[in-house]
């Protein structure tokens, strides 16, 4: 992507949180009446202190990371697979409640324009989310000119706002209007400057999103990325401070029934056009950051399950090229947070910020190793920023787990506990099975005699698959079913082999038992995959013939199926058994880690005639 392109697709999070996280300051501090209020500018200060330090210091991942580095991958290089495995349970976190929090804060924009809607928050909110979840599945991505709109528009809006807003102060003399009454219900102490301090840190979220996203930026990729990253940091800033300052000045405080940003709207343009475009576009680029996650969060258990940390089920692409277990998975966490709490800013923002600031904190350290061990140009000077960056991160986390762990941080913190948990355990059980799988030369059992397909010829490599033959009536002898003695069924069994194992072995032993032609067929996700294999197919000896099909996308039952049915209309006179290795496991629980090809297989194949699939069983 072009910088102008990349700069609103990947910033609509980061930029949008402008829309809840000075709000989210200012109703911390109200709690202290006037005396809280009177920090609102300090406390803010501090926060823009942290952007900078943190943007400056995601500058030096990208140069340490030109093909990508999120917190996930930086912290498993350089910390050890426990910290990174804590830094994705962060990231979770992050991108379930970043779902959350933008539709909650959209549907606030929309029912502080349009207040009869208010009491239909939580239904909007699930019916968004629904949308989000169908879009994604169908494969919707984010396209130049259609994704950018909404975020130049926000950052428009709220710059003419922030502007106009300084305006009408500068005319009398930047004196602050006085606030509405309020009334003090705890002391303005260091206790409350803290917890305002973590919550306004919110609209810090999205700031990694580029770090990630390095390669599809346009050569030279991770200069074009720091640039980036350095426009959305200025903005960041410019949003945040603005709106801060101009609350301050025209006295606004946080209400029930309409959002910060939309009293500031009215005060700046009135109930006109603008303030209608203004709750749009604030609105609109909400739901970007909401569908970001969507983009982000599939890929980290995608990262995941490649090291065995997640089922591999999340290994998998849809026919749209979408993770669409991962988006299923995204989908229902968040509607079911979105759910339990009435999809209320406000409530949602103390979970916020803990796996933000833990993933920064995490992925920061990571960087701080990793300067100390390279000792590359300049590493003293990064180490110190990212040292920076790592140090204000956790300071904020520290903060927001104590400060707000009763309002709810508790109940991320026992989420990444848990994550924690249930990943370690996925990850033991995949090593036992590697384990119990693992070949040792004293068990492979040689062939002592080659065995060749007789009587049908060479399979072809990979033939496109042409519609089923099948006559008016669907009757087994149009069909070519009419064999009903032995002598008169011609064989092929088609052995499906993953990897060299004790399973894929003892699938090829009772193939070769049933002294019938055999062929073994393998889908690989790449050329260079497929060489890997073929070579370890030729180190096993190499006793039967081999078809290796290419799946660029990792699909696996789309190319058996056509495959297979290709065999089959090239030679219908043959009876094709399919036979596969099936890892059967002792606890129910286990069975979710193992995928059910051999179901998912049947219930493809079941149109063709003359195909049969067994599967030999192999128990851990």
């Amino acid at each position: 992507m072009r910088k102008l392109v990349a700069l609103p697709v990947l910033s609509a999070d980061a930029l949008s949180s402008v829309a809840y996280g000075p709000e989210a300051l200012l109703a911390v501090l109200v709690l202290g009446g006037s005396a809280g209020l009177s920090y609102s500018l300090p406390v803010s200060l501090a926060i823009v202190f942290l952007m900078l330090a943190v943007g400056v210091s995601y500058r030096q991942t990208i140069r340490a990371y030109p093909k990508g580095g999120g917190s996930y991958i930086v912290a498993t290089d350089n910390l050890g697979r426990i910290p990174g495995l804590v830094a994705a349970a962060g990231l979770m976190t992050d991108y379930i409640l970043t779902v959350a929090v933008s539709i909650s804060s959209g549907t606030a924009a929309v029912t502080s324009a349009l207040p009869q809607l208010s009491g239909d928050i939580v239904p909007i909110g699930v019916l968004v989310i629904a949308v989000l979840l169908a879009g994604n599945l169908r494969g919707v991505r984010q396209a130049g000119a259609l994704f950018a709109a909404p975020t130049y528009a926000f950052i428009i809006a709220i710059l003419a706002m922030v502007a106009v807003g300084l305006h009408q102060a500068a005319g009398r003399g930047f004196t602050s209007l006085p606030t509405p009454p309020s009334h003090a219900v705890e002391g303005a102490g260091l206790l409350l400057v803290m917890r305002a301090f973590a919550s306004g840190s919110t609209a810090m979220t999205g700031i990694e999103a580029i770090s990630n996203a390095v390669p599809v930026f346009q050569p030279v990729t991770w200069r074009n990325a720091r640039t980036t990253l350095t426009w959305m940091i200025g903005l960041l800033i410019a949003l945040f401070a603005g709106t801060v300052a101009i609350a301050h000045l025209n006295g606004v405080l946080p209400e029930s029934k309409e959002t910060v940003l939309s009293q500031l709207a009215h005060h700046s343009f009135g109930s006109g056009g603008m303030y209608v475009f203004t709750q749009t576009a604030t609105a609109l680029v909400l739901l970007l950051a909401a569908n970001t996650a969507y983009n982000d969060f599939p890929r980290v258990l995608f990262l995941l399950a490649r090291d065995n940390h997640a089922p591999r089920v999340f290994l998998r692409l849809g026919d749209r090229l979408a993770f669409s277990n991962g988006v299923i998975v995204l989908s229902l966490a968040a509607a079911v947070v979105y759910i339990a709490f009435s999809g209320l800013t406000a409530s949602l923002i103390p979970l916020y910020a803990v796996g933000v600031f833990l993933a920064f904190t995490l992925s920061q350290s990571g960087m701080v190793v990793h300067w100390w061990r390279s000792r590359a140009k300049h590493w003293r000077k990064s180490l110190c920023f990212n040292a920076t960056g790592a140090l204000l991160s956790a300071i904020v986390f520290v903060t927001a787990g104590i400060t707000k762990f009763t309002a709810g941080a508790w109940l991320a913190l026992v989420a990444v506990g848990l994550f924690l948990l249930v990943t370690t355990r996925i990850r033991r059980h995949y090593d036992m099975v590697t384990a119990a799988l693992r070949l040792h030369t004293q068990t492979i059992e040689i062939p002592s005699r080659s065995i060749s397909p007789r009587s049908c010829d060479a399979p072809p490599a990979a033939p496109p698959v042409p519609p089923p033959a099948t006559g008016p009536s669907g009757s087994g002898e149009e069909n070519g079913e009419s064999e009903d003695s032995p002598e008169e069924i011609s064989h092929l069994s088609v052995v499906l082999i993953d990897a060299l194992h004790q399973a894929s072995m003892r699938a090829l032993a009772y193939a070769a038992s049933l002294q019938q032609p055999v062929l073994a067929l393998h889908v690989s996700a790449s050329d260079e995959d497929a060489e890997r294999f073929r070579e370890a197919w030729h180190l096993w000896g190499d006793h039967l013939p081999l078809r290796i099909v290419i799946s660029p996308y990792r699909a696996t039952v789309a190319p058996l199926i056509g495959y297979i049915g290709s065999l089959h209309h090239q030679r219908p006179d043959l009876t094709i058994t399919v036979i596969l290795p099936e890892i059967v496991v002792r606890h129910w629980r286990h069975r979710l880690l193992h995928s059910p090809l051999g179901g998912r297989l049947r219930r493809a194949l079941r149109p063709l005639p003359k195909i049969v699939v067994t599967t030999v069983p192999f128990h851990v």
